[in-house]
């Protein structure tokens, strides 16, 4: 997911991504093990939007505003 889509998301959908993100990468590692996976680089993309999540959650319950800028 992208993260602009992510920025307009509330903290209680964030939450919720947050869960549903989760259970995603417990399933892809679960399939993973068993050998049922057909594409492992899905866990790495999963990983890292679960840490877009949270850090986009931490920055709106800090009150932090982002400015889109990169350097």
């Amino acid at each position: 997911m992208d993260p602009k889509e992510l920025r307009d998301l509330s903290i209680a959908e964030l939450k919720d991504k947050h869960k549903q993100y989760k259970q995603e990468l417990f399933n892809l590692r679960f399939q993973n093990a068993i050998g049922q996976l057909n594409n492992a680089s899905r866990i790495n993309e999963v990983k890292k939007t679960i840490a877009r999540v949270l850090t986009i959650l931490t920055e709106k319950e800090m009150g932090i505003e982002h400015s889109g800028a990169r350097r």
